[in-house]
């Protein structure tokens, strides 16, 4: 499911003249179209133009699947979790000042910070826009707000915790209990609310919608698992790997090593560590030593992690063609990381 083209389809159709009366009433037609066209509609073009997985869009509408969904969905959607996402990176971006996104500058770095954070904002806002836009019941459009906010919420916790502490100031029994709790709070809880988006707008009962929440949870954990070992592993990747290890953010490989290192292994991680976020050794040093303590088992925890997520669902739902098109999409999210 291609969700590139109707998400650039949607944006253009929001800055027509027609779009802008609709948001804006007659100040709408009133502010010149190139003016509105550099302050927000080029920058989030730009975002949107450069091609991420889009699994959190597919997740949407196979959820609506696996909850019974029988009319084609509505096409707006499975955008809304893309559009939450796209606005998520911009931020995020922001704060870790990062120099680049999906191959090219990231946002702030070619528009600046403010254009940049107030773009990313705006993508929240419109998500929540859009909702009552879809064609379903208002009682159910409801239902997807409240999840929305309270994902959004449990998001910016989890993001809290991410930029508050560095990993070498944990204590170590405190690494794996921080490093889930951050990691459920950001990607665990986006991608529930993706599959709980989808089970809502089919008309799902208590027990599919509550199956595919948590489901979406530990699937969203297992792929930030992924990302943080490629983050070290592949070289397609490894400048976000040593991006985090530069900042002390605190991330799956951690807290693997918290659990598996010996105590002078650990102590020697985390004071390399150190220097490294002050400047004063560099992240390949730290990165081999990770590599090192947990390459043997890392890629077998994140399958077992995610075999038993589609396991457990299997067993509530129970067998059927979409839930066989996710366990494929999945395999090959894996190998995608490598």
């Amino acid at each position: 499911m291609d969700v590139q083209g109707p998400l650039l389809e949607l944006l253009d159709r929001e800055f027509s003249p027609e779009g802008m009366r609709r948001l804006l009433g007659v100040v709408g037609d009133q502010i010149p179209s190139q003016v509105l066209a550099h302050a927000l509609q080029q920058p989030l073009r730009s975002v949107f133009a450069r091609r991420g997985k889009g699994f959190r869009g597919r997740l949407v509408a196979t959820s609506y699947a696996l909850a019974g969904g029988r009319d084609p969905i509505a096409k707006e959607l499975p955008v809304l979790l893309e559009i939450l996402h796209a606005g998520s990176l911009v931020v995020d971006d922001i704060e870790d000042d990062s120099d680049s996104r999906r191959g090219a500058p990231s946002l702030h770095v070619i528009y600046g910070t403010p254009a940049a954070l107030n773009a990313g904002n705006w993508l929240y806002f419109w998500a929540l826009a859009l909702v009552e836009r879809l064609a379903i019941p208002e009682a159910t459009q409801l239902r997807i707000l409240r999840r929305m906010s309270r994902a959004m919420l449990a998001c910016h916790f989890g993001q809290a915790l991410d930029l508050s502490v560095a990993v070498d100031q944990l204590a170590r029994p405190d690494v794996p209990l921080v490093v889930r709790a951050a990691t459920q709070l950001k990607t665990g809880r986006l991608m529930q609310l993706a599959a709980e988006i989808g089970a809502l707008a089919a008309g799902g009962d208590d027990a599919q919608v509550s199956a595919l929440a948590a489901f979406g949870c530990r699937l969203g954990t297992g792929l930030q698992m992924l990302d943080d070992w490629g983050g070290l592993t592949s070289p397609n990747r490894r400048h976000k790997g040593f991006e985090d290890l530069r900042l002390g953010r605190m991330t799956w490989p951690w807290a693997w090593a918290a659990e598996q290192a010996s105590d002078v292994d650990f102590a020697r991680l985390r004071d390399l560590a150190r220097k490294v976020r002050v400047g004063r050794a560099p992240a390949e040093r730290v990165a081999a030593g990770l590599v090192g303590i947990i390459e043997p088992s890392a890629r077998g925890r994140v399958h077992r992690h995610l075999a038993d997520a589609l396991d457990e669902l299997a067993r509530v739902l129970g067998p059927s063609d979409p839930l066989l098109t996710l366990k494929l999409e999945i395999a090959r999210l894996e190998r995608s990381y490598d």
